[in-house]
């Protein structure tokens, strides 16, 4: 490493210690990646250094993490979405060089968009309403992302001005759109908790989506209609001999499943100090050992029962209800209102969306259900496609997550009395998955 000639020796020595150590290795395990990561602890670095992952939409398979004490190190074993190692050295560069920079945080910035934040009661047709407002405000939506969850919307839409192509800075503008968007939200029933924010810092948007969710409080609200029966399993216990609150979540696994559930315990206050992420067949268990900020344990009923609830709520939000539906056409002025109308017009229900824009290219991800939240009858959908183009709007199967048990692999942990392991136990281990001891027995 260069060091500018004003760097005296203890600030080098400070940069050194502060600068985390990346190791990437592809002998060690035939099914995947391991990535070992390892430098001084600071809230939020865990959520970091998942969230360069799963950026990445690479898929955690297992990890062990520790950071007790002043420390921080975590193994993680990765994947692509087809199971299979990573082998391009691109990629293996640019996690190696991003999680080297995780010491630092991350910071706001602007990306020349203007970011529009809304929240309020879901209902059928919402999303045609938001987006015929934006064109007819002439404001080119450039990305966006959608959840809804328990009858709630949080949506996250980066807006450019047509003529300009660039962010709206004009406050007349800003203060028409967001009028015109709080009062779409408010509909007939939502007067007081719908909400309409506008900004030109840029943050994690699937983050962003989280606090947006939490802080309406959609975790204590009562699902409208439930069609699943595979919920998550949360439990929170207290280990009191050491001072620990042990959570474990065991649910279906999926892609981001551990940034989700890492994000929502960051922004509660909560650290990490050890963890351990299995997954086995299409189910995850996951447990973690976690204390307040000042290293307190959970204090009182009513916030271990908050603590399951913003859990299974951070593992229901990105899970995929309904029909996935991919369009891929080009951008132009309007496109977004006139597929959303053919949805409403359809009966056709948007339960989360992900949209943006390559070039002059829309690619925009739709997962749809009926009116009522069913699967949507296979006919409307040809129906729909037939109007807005066969070749353009296709459906697709939900991408499947490959799963191989790695031989010889302990069962995971059972939720219950049994979670309570050892402290001498849980480290052994620990520090054995991070290759700082030969044995774990």
């Amino acid at each position: 490493m260069e060091w500018p000639a004003s760097t005296d020796e203890y600030e080098k020595l400070i940069i050194r210690m502060s600068t985390p150590r990346v190791v990437i290795d592809n002998s060690v395990c035939s099914s995947a990646t391991l990535v070992k990561v390892d430098s001084a602890r600071r809230h939020g670095i865990l959520l970091d250094a998942v969230q360069v992952l799963t950026d990445l939409n690479l898929s955690i398979k297992k990890a062990y993490i520790s950071a007790d004490g002043k420390w921080f190190m975590d193994v993680f074993h990765v994947t692509d979405q087809n199971g299979n190692k990573i082998m391009d050295e691109s990629v293996l560069k640019y996690i190696e060089q991003s999680l080297g920079n995780i010491h630092y945080g991350r910071t706001n910035r602007s990306n020349g968009l203007t970011a529009l934040e809304l929240t309020g009661s879901d209902r059928v047709g919402l999303l045609s309403e938001v987006f015929a407002v934006l064109a007819d405000l002439q404001c080119d939506v450039a990305d966006a992302k959608v959840w809804t969850h328990n009858g709630r919307i949080a949506s996250l839409i980066y807006v450019k001005d047509c003529s300009s192509g660039s962010a709206i800075e004009d406050s007349q503008k800003i203060n028409k759109i967001e009028l015109r968007l709080r009062n779409v939200l408010k509909g007939d029933n939502d007067i007081r908790s719908a909400k309409m924010s506008v900004s030109m810092a840029v943050m994690h948007t699937e983050r962003r989506l989280h606090q947006l969710m939490f802080v309406d409080r959609d975790y204590e609200r009562t699902p409208i209609l439930k069609l699943t029966s595979d919920n998550p399993l949360v439990t929170v216990q207290n280990w009191e001999g050491r001072g620990y609150s042990v959570v474990n979540v065991q649910c279906k696994d999926r892609t981001k499943l551990l940034f989700d559930i890492v994000c929502n315990l960051t922004d509660m206050e909560y650290v990490v100090f050890h963890a351990t992420i299995n997954t086995s067949g299409d189910r995850a268990y996951l447990e973690f050992y976690i204390r307040h900020k000042d290293g307190t344990p959970i204090s009182s009923e009513p916030e271990r029962q908050r603590v399951i609830q913003c859990l299974k709520a951070a593992v229901e939000r990105r899970a995929s209800e309904g029909v996935r539906l991919e369009l891929c056409t080009e951008d132009r002025q309007g496109l977004l209102a006139e597929v959303m109308r053919t949805f409403r017009e359809n009966g056709l229900n948007v339960t989360r969306a992900e949209i943006s824009t390559i070039g002059n290219m829309a690619t925009n991800i739709f997962y749809v259900t009926d009116a009522i939240g069913i699967p949507a009858d296979s006919k409307i959908i040809e129906s729909v496609r037939q109007k807005i183009g066969l070749s353009n709007l296709e459906v697709k199967e939900l991408p499947l997550i490959n799963h191989q048990e790695a031989e010889g692999e302990d069962q995971a942990v059972g939720i219950g009395g049994a979670v309570l392991l050892s402290i001498g136990s849980l480290l052994r281990r620990n520090l054995y998955h991070l290759g700082l001891i030969k044995s774990c027995s």
